[in-house]
C-alpha cells in the first residue's frame, strides 16, 4: 500500500521531516536493515580474526592487505556510477504513474457528446466507458501482479462485470498471441460510430473529439505496457549492483582498525567499530534499494501503487458519470454573487507598488521633454551650466549632440 505522508509536513516546522525518520512501514531501514545486519557480522568476524586467531607474521600480512584494499576502494566509481542511475529509474518511475490510464477525461467526452435520456442512450454510454475500463484492466493486469492475482482468468472478469459472456467469446477467438487491450478501443470506435448514424452524437465534430480522447486514453494504455515491455538495460542494473557490491567487500577489509602501535598513517585510533563506514553503506546501499522499489512500481512493495484501488475507482467513477452526474444535473440558481458581482478579496498589486519616495526624489519628466528615440538628444541641446564643454555628463544626463554617423 502506497505510504502517504504530505500531510505530516504540511507545514513547515522545526523538526517537521525528523518525525518522518520514525515511520516504519515503507522506511528505508524496513528495506535495508538485513544487509545492514549482515555487512556488521561480517566485518566483526574479520575484525576479531584479525584480534584474536592469526598470529604475529599473519597480522603484517594482514595489516598490508587492508590498506591495499583502503587505497583500492577509492578505484570504484560507484557514486557517479548509482547516482546517475537512481536518476534514471526516478525518471522512469514518474513516467510510468504519468502514464497509468485514467478514464476521467473519456466519460466527460461521453457525457457531454452522447444524447439520449432513454434506456439506449444509456446502455450507449455505460458501454462505451465499460470497454474503456477493460482496456486498462487487460493493461494492469499483464503489468500487475496485485491485478493478476485479483483477476487471474476470462471468468473473472465476467463476474466482476468488467466483460460479458459474449464479449469474452470474441476476445477468445481472436488468433492473437499478444496482448488484447487494443480489442475495447475499436469496439468504442465502431460504436461510436454507430451512435453519430443513429443520431446520438449531433455532428462530425463530437465524434471526432470523442475518438482523440480514446486515442489519448489507448496511447497511454500502450505506453504502460511498453514501459513493463523495455526495461532498463540489464547491462546497466548489473554494472551499478557489482559496483556497489564489490565497494563494500573491498571495504570489509580496507575499512578494518589496525594496531595503532604499528604507526600505519591514518590508524593512530582504535575504534573497532566503522561508524562512518557504516553510514557509507547506509547511503549506497539504501541508494540501490531505492532504484530497486523504484523500478517496477506496479509490485507489491510498500509504496507501489495501489493497482487494485485504482481499477475499482476508475470502474466506479465510469458509472456514475454516465448516470447519476451526467443525467441528474442540480437545480439551476443564482449563485451569491450574482448581484455584488465578482468575490472580492485583496488583490496581489506588485511587490514594488507599495514603495514610498520623498518629495525631493519625486521628479516628473513631460514627454514632450523626451526625445524621439533612445539615445536621440532631442531638445537636450545645452550643456549644463558649469559644464559648458559637457565633461560631467555622466552624472548630469546630458551628453553632447552626435552626428548619425555615430548614432548608428
Amino acid at each position: 500500500m502506497t505510504v502517504t505522508y504530505s500531510g505530516r509536513v504540511a507545514t513547515a516546522r522545526f523538526g517537521g521531516f525528523s518525525r518522518l525518520l520514525l515511520l516504519w512501514r515503507g522506511s528505508i531501514y524496513k528495506l535495508l536493515y538485513r544487509e545492514l545486519l549482515l555487512f556488521l557480522a561480517a566485518y566483526g568476524a574479520i575484525s576479531a580474526a584479525y584480534r584474536l586467531v592469526l598470529s604475529e607474521p599473519q597480522r603484517r600480512l594482514f595489516e598490508k592487505l587492508v590498506l591495499y584494499c583502503d587505497k583500492s576502494a577509492d578505484l570504484i566509481p560507484v557514486s557517479f556510477v548509482l547516482g546517475f542511475y537512481v536518476a534514471v529509474v526516478l525518471e522512469r518511475w514518474w513516467g510510468q504513474f504519468r502514464a497509468v490510464p485514467t478514464p476521467d477525461g473519456l466519460a466527460v467526452a461521453v457525457a457531454g457528446s452522447l444524447r439520449g435520456g432513454d434506456a439506449r442512450g444509456r446502455l450507449l454510454r455505460r458501454t462505451l466507458l465499460r470497454w474503456a475500463a477493460l482496456a486498462a484492466l487487460l493493461v494492469l493486469r499483464a503489468v500487475s501482479p496485485a491485478a493478476r492475482k485479483r483477476f487471474p482468468t476470462m471468468e473473472h472478469l465476467v463476474e466482476a462485470g468488467f466483460l460479458t459472456l459474449p464479449e469474452r467469446r470474441r476476445l477468445e477467438r481472436l488468433r492473437s498471441p499478444h496482448n488484447r487491450f487494443w480489442v475495447p478501443c475499436v469496439w468504442f470506435s465502431a460504436l461510436a460510430a454507430r451512435a453519430r448514424g443513429e443520431g446520438r452524437l449531433r455532428d462530425g465534430p463530437a465524434l471526432q473529439t470523442l475518438l482523440e480522447e480514446l486515442n489519448r486514453f489507448r496511447s497511454r494504455c500502450s505506453l504502460l505496457f511498453h514501459y513493463d515491455w523495455i526495461s532498463v538495460p540489464l547491462v546497466y542494473t548489473q554494472v551499478v549492483t557489482i559496483a556497489v557490491y564489490a565497494f563494500f567487500a573491498t571495504c570489509l577489509v580496507g575499512r578494518q582498525f589496525l594496531d595503532p602501535a604499528q604507526g600505519y598513517e591514518g590508524h593512530e585510533l582504535d575504534l573497532r567499530v566503522p561508524l562512518f563506514t557504516l553510514l557509507q553503506f547506509f547511503f549506497y546501499v539504501g541508494w540501490l534499494k531505492v532504484a530497486e522499489q523504484l523500478i517496477n512500481p506496479f509490485g507489491e512493495d510498500d509504496d507501489d501503487f495501489e493497482t487494485n484501488t485504482l481499477i475499482d475507482r476508475n470502474f466506479q467513477v465510469s458509472m456514475l458519470a454516465m448516470d447519476e452526474v451526467a443525467m441528474e444535473l442540480p437545480p439551476l440558481e443564482r449563485d451569491r454573487y450574482w448581484d455584488t458581482g465578482t468575490p472580492r478579496g485583496p488583490p496581489f498589486r506588485g511587490s514594488a507598488f507599495d514603495i514610498t519616495l520623498p518629495k525631493d526624489e519625486l521628479q516628473l519628466q513631460l514627454l514632450e521633454d523626451i526625445g524621439d528615440s533612445p539615445g536621440d538628444p532631442g531638445d537636450l541641446l545645452e550643456p549644463p551650466p558649469g559644464d559648458p564643454a559637457g565633461l560631467r555628463g555622466a552624472d548630469t544626463g546630458w551628453f553632447p549632440p552626435r552626428s548619425a554617423e555615430e548614432l548608428v
